[in-house]
């Protein structure tokens, strides 16, 4: 995939070598962008070898808003690293996705926490108000990033509705350009797919 092959390149050129808190030196470019026509195929890369069932499983994990590993350990181990002892995953992107805690006032005017289902506000806002400037979904909870082993990566992602047709606009913190950036890039793609069958 043309794109992806010169982001490679971007970042190898231009990118700057940076220590991190693991004291694995990376090389660090800020602001990389691209974009991917889904209208041209899907970009599953083919100049690695990319675990379908692993990427199909973590998209459904993630709409299932769950924190718990159990059902991802059949078709990928990625996470059990960043798991607790129990399994559960504080800063599991799908928990976030379905259950973000917000902040807000009850009839009594005391302060509440309450879950947010984002998933289902931009199917429901894209299905009333296509137009919508709201269609954002954010796993990046300050509180818990701030303490967890592995804060958020891909931490937003932006609808948005032109002609008809659903586009994704997904920002990241960082990413493993090698591991992490064609994984995402297809998950994305297919959680795009998924959403836009839905509205």
């Amino acid at each position: 995939m043309k794109q992806y092959l010169e982001l490679v390149k971007t970042v190898m050129e231009n990118g700057v070598r940076k220590q991190t808190r693991t004291g694995v030196d990376t090389i660090s470019y800020f602001g990389a962008f691209y974009k991917v026509d889904l209208n041209e195929g899907f970009p599953l890369l083919t100049t690695k070898k990319m675990q379908w069932k692993s990427l199909l499983h973590e998209v459904l994990w993630y709409l299932s808003g769950e924190n718990h590993i159990r059902n991802l350990r059949k078709h990928t181990k990625i996470w059990d690293a960043w798991a607790d002892e129990n399994g559960v995953l504080e800063t599991a992107y799908g928990y976030y996705w379905r259950h973000f805690p917000s902040a807000q006032r009850n009839k009594n005017g005391e302060w509440v926490v309450r879950e947010v289902d984002q998933i289902q506000y931009v199917m429901d806002e894209i299905k009333r108000n296509p137009n919508s400037r709201r269609l954002v979904v954010s796993a990046w909870e300050p509180g818990n990033a701030t303490t967890s082993k592995l804060p958020p990566c891909h931490y937003t992602f932006v609808f948005n509705v032109n002609d008809g047709k659903l586009n994704c606009h997904l920002i990241q913190r960082s990413g493993d350009i090698a591991l992490g950036i064609p994984f995402n890039l297809a998950a994305y793609s297919l959680l795009t797919q998924v959403i836009a069958q839905q509205v």
